[in-house]
């Protein structure tokens, strides 16, 4: 089973506007997340700041997203230790997922690609047979991780989060520390994603206004397939 959790706790103090609710095309960006990982993931998770974000957020998607039969869940949680940004945020969303992977993004790259998520996680699932690798994380030439862009092995990623926050660490790269990884060279996703799009997030108005710009740019908003139908937990 492969899940799929989507960090949507974050404030946008740069970007001065909550980014899972910035829209394209009319609908909002949590809800393009959620729909293209539901067609790589057999469940999706998205974590909110607190209880109240995460009932608001299960209502934007519902009324976005109809729901009659479930090919995927989406499920919602949220982040249970103020103040540990996106480490305690990994931390629910792999505590609340079932999946032995996970792949973990935050809600702001609207031209996440489906068909390089999918080659992340067959490449995590190989790994863990070939060597006992804990995931798959793309990382650019100059050495850059991209850490909320990785499928990583749940149960160790949890672990490591855990750990992190007893520590008292709050960047995501201390409980990636802990995982032997496989790395991936981006420039072997750009036959499914050309100029590598899917890495594109924003945090500045200038960021938006690009990816406005581009929309829906060289990359596809969706693969040559479309999910029919979602099915929505609330915790």
């Amino acid at each position: 089973m492969r899940s799929a959790v989507i960090l949507a706790g974050g404030n946008s103090r740069r970007l001065g506007q909550e980014k899972s609710l910035l829209e394209f095309d009319g609908k909002p960006l949590i809800c393009w997340t959620a729909e293209k990982l539901s067609l790589v993931a057999d469940e999706v998770v998205v974590v909110a700041r607190d209880e109240a974000h995460a009932e608001r957020l299960a209502k934007v998607v519902e009324s976005f997203m109809p729901m009659p039969d479930a090919v995927s869940a989406v499920i919602f949680t949220w982040d249970r230790v103020p103040g540990y940004g996106p480490v305690a945020g990994l931390y629910a969303g792999m505590k609340k997922a079932r999946g032995s992977f996970a792949f973990a993004t935050a809600c702001d790259l609207p031209f996440l690609c489906p068909r390089v998520v999918d080659r992340l996680f067959q490449i995590a699932e190989t790994a863990k047979d070939e060597d006992g690798s804990d995931g798959a994380v793309p990382v650019h030439p100059g050495g850059l991780f991209e850490s909320l862009h990785c499928v990583y092995l749940r149960e160790k990623m949890r672990q490591a989060c855990e750990r992190a926050i007893e520590m008292g660490e709050r960047r995501v790269h201390a409980p990636l520390r802990e995982l032997a990884v496989r790395s991936v060279p981006v420039d072997l996703l750009r036959p499914l994603d050309e100029e590598l799009l899917t890495f594109f997030n924003l945090n500045t108005r200038a960021d938006l206004e690009r990816a406005r710009a581009l929309w829906p740019g060289p990359s596809e908003v969706f693969p040559e397939h479309q999910i029919d139908y979602v099915d929505y937990h609330y915790e």
